[in-house]
């Protein structure tokens, strides 16, 4: 077989084709009214999460956190194995003297060899190619895991915080409770030292000053575990975290018209996906060349005294070169059940980037309805708590003169109380579902 024709069989086999990218996703992946054509760009970590304090957290984090350390030791380590397959073409080159001293019948001879011994193993035909091209690959997916890390980290981070917030709102409102009731527990006190009422008014009112008292402690407990858990992210011994109160943020002004389906691309896991298949469609190109010939050369350099009948010094010039080219006929079914294995993992892996596609698009569609939810629900609770206060009020004062009992007090403390816990909660609840469509935009801008 001549060369051209070598040449010409292996253009025409599609060994050194390369792998394309998926760089469209459907339309409607987040929904039937999300057709945004040319939406602006995911706004960044810093336009979701506007805090001050929480931002320096975030940054000290992104400098800090352990994990996010291996994250990049990983991507260096991937970077060391790709040079390493670039250069694996590269011939090998070594220096091996010897020398030996022989007696014999009074005689003394002395020997050597000083070779540079030259290797160059190409291996099949298109394999070292594709081994190179499957190695980058290798290093784009441990980037798009470090974006992953990344983005998990801010989202945690966030979270935390969010959570330390609610718990502070939480504890003001079970002080503000707890300063009313025992308001109330001390004209309960004076309404059954006149008579007016039973003793038993004023033990349950006091019950209820303890239950809250007891609720404090624990909302306090939680703050320093939340806090502990915070200081581990963040790579420092447990400290208090600096927060500003629970009230009102902002988020991206975005809807399901403003983002694009493009937009899911950023995703980590998308493009992780993404170049998991690439690897995969050139471990197969690798398990195809596998069916073509090989070619190695190895050759000697150097000087020898040994070579030849004369002994003589110094020495004589060592040359020599072998060339071999392997073509596999017969390997006992390995190269087709490798190539099978590839095809399959390949196969695989694009039913797997569908699916997280899909599930992508589900997650933006899920976080901007949780937040317009949120939104919505925070006013009704806003409203009630309003109205509970007022009915509280006047429910004390009616019991003062006589035309309430403390029943009817206690049920009018607790349903307010229950109201501004649920308002609070429903304000962490749209904090969360920021973070939530921080996470499924792909982490944003970094």
């Amino acid at each position: 077989m001549s060369i051209s024709t070598l040449c010409l069989l292996v253009a025409s086999c599609g060994l050194y084709k390369e792998y394309e990218h998926n760089t469209q996703v459907p339309a409607d992946v987040i929904g039937v009214d999300s057709l945004a054509a040319n939406a602006p760009a995911a706004p960044s970590w810093r336009e979701f999460f506007t805090d001050p304090l929480l931002q320096q957290l975030i940054d000290s984090a992104l400098v800090r956190n352990t994990d996010l350390k291996s994250a990049r030791i990983a991507i260096e380590q991937s970077e060391v194995r790709l040079q390493m397959a670039k250069k694996s073409i590269l011939p090998s080159l070594f220096f091996n003297p010897s020398g030996a001293i022989a007696h014999f019948d009074s005689n003394t001879s002395k020997t050597y060899d000083l070779p540079l011994q030259v290797g160059w193993d190409m291996g099949q035909i298109g394999s070292y190619t594709n081994k190179k091209r499957a190695a980058q690959a290798v290093v784009l997916q441990t980037k798009a895991n470090e974006d992953a890390v990344r983005a998990n980290l801010i989202s945690a981070v966030a979270q935390y915080y969010n959570l330390l917030q609610l718990l502070d709102r939480q504890i003001e409102i079970l002080k503000q409770t707890d300063s009313l009731w025992n308001v109330s527990l001390e004209t309960q006190k004076v309404l059954w030292e006149n008579g007016k009422i039973y003793s038993t008014a004023v033990n349950q009112q006091e019950a209820s000053c303890l239950s809250v008292k007891a609720q404090i402690v624990d909302a306090k407990q939680e703050i320093r575990t939340v806090e502990n858990a915070l200081c581990s992210l963040l790579a420092m011994s447990p400290r208090h975290i600096e927060r500003n109160r629970f009230g009102s943020f902002s988020m991206p002004q975005l809807t399901k018209q403003d983002i694009s389906a493009q937009m899911l691309l950023n995703r980590p896991d998308i493009r992780l996906a993404d170049h998991a298949m690439e690897e995969a469609f050139y471990n197969m190109q690798t398990a195809r060349s596998a069916f073509y010939p090989g070619l190695s050369l190895s050759g000697t350099a150097g000087w020898t005294n040994s070579a030849g009948g004369v002994i003589v010094n110094p020495g004589k010039i060592l040359l020599s070169i072998v060339g071999s080219l392997t073509q596999p006929i017969f390997a006992r079914g390995q190269l087709k059940g490798n190539l099978r294995l590839t095809q399959l993992a390949q196969e695989d892996l694009r039913n797997k980037y569908v699916q997280t596609v899909i599930d992508a698009g589900n997650e933006v569609n899920e976080a901007l309805a949780d937040y317009q939810l949120a939104n919505e629900k925070y006013g009704h609770y806003h409203r009630q708590t309003a109205v509970l206060h007022d009915a509280y009020n006047g429910t004390h004062e009616l019991m003062d003169n006589g035309k309430a009992s403390y029943l009817e007090v206690i049920t009018a403390q607790e349903t307010l109380l229950n109201a501004q816990l649920n308002e609070a909660m429903t304000m962490y609840d749209a904090a969360q579902a920021v973070i939530g469509l921080y996470i499924a935009l792909g982490g944003a801008a970094q």
